[in-house]
């Protein structure tokens, strides 16, 4: 395997592998917060902030999953995440190993690739654009 098919062939795969793994973790996040699953303890106020962020959490995740309108929806939930960071996770430290910001900090450059990436080859935009792998992986 030549550094030309790893390029051409596996990164747009491999970006679609990034994008529906951390959209997955993503929309847990929102099925917690909206659906309770996984259990919660405390389940947001209608229309609170959690609430809010719950809900773009579980659209956004599932649309990301599919790679439907991977940009815009990426660029919306990266700003989410810059948001979630600085609203609920700085004020507690500078350090976000301290305050708990980590995965938002994660959440927010990855979204923030994809939005500028795209979806990949396993997205229902590469299949609407025709460049899509409809096709199983073949050896190479």
């Amino acid at each position: 395997m030549n550094t030309d098919t790893l390029q051409t062939v596996w990164a747009p795969r491999i970006l679609s592998v990034l994008r529906i793994v951390a959209a997955l973790l993503f929309f847990e996040h929102g099925s917690q917060k909206l659906l309770g699953f996984p259990p919660t303890e405390n389940p947001p106020a209608l229309l609170s902030l959690s609430w809010i962020a719950g809900a773009l959490e579980l659209v956004g995740g599932a649309f990301l999953a599919l790679g439907l309108f991977t940009r815009p929806v990426a660029f919306i939930l990266s700003g989410e995440m810059a948001f979630a960071y600085w609203i609920g996770h700085a004020p507690r430290s500078f350090f976000p190993v301290l305050n708990g910001g980590d995965a938002a900090i994660l959440y927010c450059f990855v979204f923030l690739y994809l939005a500028f990436a795209g979806g990949g080859a396993w997205s229902v935009d590469a299949l609407r654009a025709g460049r899509g792998s409809p096709t199983p992986i073949r050896n190479v």
